[in-house]
């Protein structure tokens, strides 16, 4: 936005961080929350702390710094108010859990390690955060975001608390174990949790189904077809019992076999055509099928026209009676996300930051994530800016 568009809106952004910002128990410290939106939301090659207090008309660098970097402020409260507004407005169907990666020279930040970089599709010196967002075909938001620490990190404690990680942080977590995490802070939070849905690099952990399961939530979750099941019509046999010893638990007498072959056995006969929204250049369709494969678990397959066999599989623990247009449009949402990354990144300096410490990361991100949020509001409802 050029600096008039972002000066007029000063009027509806001063309202917005009063209601969101409210946590911070500082005037000044709100005041510079809001001149740092004003900065995100700038035209400008970079979003970092200098560029943005050069822009700016009531810019000072060295307060940004200070607010974003050393400040005491907890970016829970404010992250949590954001979570509250959007929910409430978007009406998500979906929460969608992600992970973006932020590349780095040298090893200095925090969390910065050599480690697969989507940003760049290979290993590389990279930051990686796991994010958690809500969506619908025509909105997304993020919630909630953690930073995720490598173990060359978290096994040695001093060089994460010279970058000030939190004692409490200070042990490796797989990434499907922050998402659990963030999805119980946003059930402390009492915001109410549609359908998760995640890419394959979360749901091929055993422990973070289980984990769903356990906390009540519905999931749809792709996979690679890879994994291995059991068809439907396999059914366990138990052996005869020999008379010595505990008895001999039920198996199967064929092994499991991977998804991807059970779905191609199916037949391209079995696929229908099901339209799961509106894309710029006209429907999005594809054939798609429901397989049951065991343990009792939905499987969703497609199978485009035009393909020699199946190329997208996703597992669910929906009720077999769940319509499968339902259950595509859910599997598919995860695209819009995307948008919310190019917006975050490219519009808003998501990866901008230059700081190195947890708190002006997590700091940063929350500021990233509530002028995203502002802007998504004024999109949505031009009036939704104002709290009840």
């Amino acid at each position: 936005m050029r600096l008039g568009e972002v000066e007029r809106l000063r009027g509806e952004l001063s309202e917005f961080v009063a209601d969101v910002f409210a946590s911070l128990p500082r005037r000044d410290q709100r005041r510079w929350g809001g001149c740092y939106l004003r900065g995100l939301m700038l035209d400008g090659r970079r979003k970092s702390v200098q560029p943005m207090a050069e822009r700016l008309p009531d810019g000072n660098m060295q307060a940004l710094q200070q607010f974003v970097n050393q400040s005491p402020w907890d970016p829970l409260p404010v992250r949590r108010r954001i979570a509250e507004r959007l929910s409430e407005v978007i009406r998500p169907e979906v929460w969608v859990i992600d992970d973006v990666s932020f590349p780095k020279c040298g090893t200095a930040s925090v969390g910065v390690a050599r480690q697969y970089c989507g940003a760049l599709g290979k290993r590389s010196n990279c930051q990686v955060a796991v994010s958690v967002h809500a969506a619908t075909d025509t909105a997304s938001c993020p919630l909630d975001w953690q930073l995720y620490l490598p173990r060359e990190w978290t096994d040695e404690p001093d060089r994460c608390h010279r970058a000030g990680v939190p004692d409490e942080a200070v042990s490796h977590q797989e990434k499907w174990r922050l998402a659990l995490g963030m999805l119980d802070t946003l059930a402390g939070w009492e915001v109410e949790a549609p359908v998760v849905v995640a890419d394959a690099g979360y749901s091929v952990s055993t422990p973070f189904r289980t984990g769903l399961e356990e906390r009540g939530l519905s999931y749809v979750l792709a996979l690679t077809g890879k994994e291995v099941a059991h068809a439907e019509q396999a059914r366990p046999h138990r052996p005869a019992y020999g008379g010595l010893g505990p008895p001999t638990l039920p198996r199967y007498r064929t092994p499991p076999r991977a998804v991807s072959a059970l779905a191609e056995e199916t037949g391209p006969g079995q696929f229908a055509e099901v339209t799961w929204r509106q894309g710029s250049k006209g429907p999005m369709a594809s054939r798609f099928t429901v397989l049951t494969v065991l343990p009792a678990r939905p499987l969703l397959v497609e199978w485009p026209h035009g393909q020699d066999a199946p190329t997208g599989y996703w597992i669910s623990n929906l009720p077999a009676t769940t319509p499968i247009t339902d259950l595509v449009r859910w599997a598919k949402m995860r695209w819009r996300i995307e948008h919310d990354y190019r917006e975050l990144k490219h519009g808003l300096g998501l990866d901008h930051f230059e700081g190195r410490t947890w708190r002006g990361w997590h700091h940063h991100v929350t500021l990233v994530t509530a002028a995203h949020a502002f802007l998504t509001l004024r999109r949505l409802d031009p009036k939704a800016h104002t709290p009840a």
